[in-house]
Order: structure tokens, then sequence, then C-alpha cells
């Protein structure tokens, strides 16, 4: 299978961006975290004092549980010991910040929990070079996910439909100032066509189906990974569904059932 070359994909549009459907426009971080911070062990972002969370022991003793879980990448695992996931949360929950469960963000939607960030990782990056190229990530949410991304992709594209978590991920991620993560308001369902083709696409919440803008933006060599509905007669489960886009073709893996929010169109 042929991998996607960072330096062939064509160059990325000019910000600030808009999207087509409804002219948001993006909000790009302004400092780049280099490869040479992902290749250390050291945290890479500072301590809030007066939460106790801050340590970067909290966060190996997390990724030591998602390796007796069966996690096995080396860049996922360092990538979720360096984010401070208790930043993403609201103050109320930051003790659950390292549970391995889902917490509520608002609006009916939820940060996953660890265990399954880490897992849809691995499978965009499985096989690919040690770091990403362009990937698209649909669903915003808190911005948690797009941090972990940053490290491990050249470059970040998220979308999220609700305005209201759109700025609460804008503000969350502030202070990384990551200048390859772009974020976007709009309806992820059309995917972003301007910044395609993507070496990866992940996708935070279910639908029936994956749609077909998000198939046709993935580069030949990339991959998808996203939650789909497990079938008519599933009463509403759903399965991790992995897309290898091939010059032949798209092979389509289907994996372990998981739960997500339903995937909706339009913004709000």
């Amino acid at each position: 299978m042929a991998l996607l070359n960072p330096s062939s994909v064509k160059s990325r549009p000019g910000f600030p961006a808009k999207l087509a459907s409804h002219g948001a426009s993006v909000t790009p971080a302004r400092t780049a975290i280099t490869t040479g911070q992902l290749a250390s062990q050291r945290p890479i972002i500072k301590a809030v004092h007066g939460v106790g969370l801050d340590s970067s022991a909290v966060r190996q003793s997390m990724v030591a549980k998602l390796a007796q879980q069966g996690m096995t990448i080396p860049a996922v695992l360092q990538a979720m010991g360096s984010i401070e996931r208790h930043r993403f949360v609201d103050t109320a929950l930051v003790n659950q910040a390292y549970e391995d469960t889902s917490l509520p963000i608002g609006l009916g939607q939820t940060i996953s929990k660890p265990g399954v960030v880490c897992r849809m990782l691995e499978l965009l990056h499985q096989g690919r070079p040690a770091r990403l190229g362009r990937v698209l990530e649909i669903g915003t949410g808190c911005g948690y996910q797009a941090a972990l991304l940053s490290l491990l992709c050249t470059e970040v594209y998220s979308i999220e439909r609700l305005r209201a978590l759109h700025d609460k991920a804008r503000d969350n991620l502030r202070h990384l100032r990551l200048a390859n993560v772009h974020l976007l308001f709009g309806d992820g369902m059309p995917g972003y066509a301007r910044g395609a083709p993507y070496a990866g696409i992940i996708a935070a919440a279910g639908g029936e189906a994956v749609p077909q803008a998000w198939i046709d933006q993935l580069a030949v060599g990339g991959r998808l990974v996203a939650p789909v509905s497990a079938g008519a007669s599933s009463a509403g489960k759903q399965v991790l569904l992995v897309i290898d886009k091939t010059s032949q073709g798209v092979v389509q893996t289907v994996m372990e059932g998981v739960y997500f929010v339903p995937l909706k169109s339009g913004i709000a």
C-alpha cells in the first residue's frame, strides 16, 4: 500500500480560511511543537499550580494503564503522557480527568475516555510514518484529541458544528500555541475539501455510514477511523470502522464496539 508523503501533499489553503458552506473562519494558533519536543519524554505544557494534577507522574500512570490494555505505539503513548487532560474538562471533574472514563463537556457532548482516544489514534497511526501528514478531525469537542494529533501529525484541521464547543476548544488550546492546528466552525459532514487530500481522517461522532465526502478527501495510502452504526438490528450499537484507501479502491475493516454521540449535520 502506498503511503502518503507529507511533502507530496498540495500546499494548505491560505489563512484565515473559510468553510465554503458557512463562511466560518479558522482560528489557528501560533507556535509549533517541534519534532525534538515530540521525542522528549518531558511534559511540554506548563504546570497548573493548585490543581494537583500537573505532575507528569499522574499522566504516566494513565499511560501505564493504557499499555496494560494493549496500546503499544510509542509516539501515541508519549502524546497521551504529554497532553494534560485535566485542562480540557470542567473544574468540577478534574479529579476524574485521568480515569478511563468519558466526561461531559456540555451541550450533550463528551470527552472520550483515554482508552478509546488512544485506541483510535493507534489505529490511525498504525503502519504509518513516525509523523503523519495532514489530518482532518471531525468533531473538535473540547480540543483534547486535536492537541494529541498536533504531536502526531504535521498539520491538523479540526471541524466543530457547535459554536459553544468550538469557542471552548479555542480557549482550551490557546495556551499551547499550536501553529499546526487549525480550528474550523462548520458542518463536518462534507469534510473540508480545501485541505484535501488527507493522510488521515478521524471522527468523534458516529453515523449510519461514513460520508462519501470523507472518503473522497482521503489520500491514496491514507486511513480513516470513525465509529459507525453496527447495523439496523443493532439497537443503536456502534463499531469502529477503519477505511484504507488504496490505488485499487477502499478496504474496510470492522473493529470493536464503541459508543459515541450521533453524527449530525448543520451548525448550532
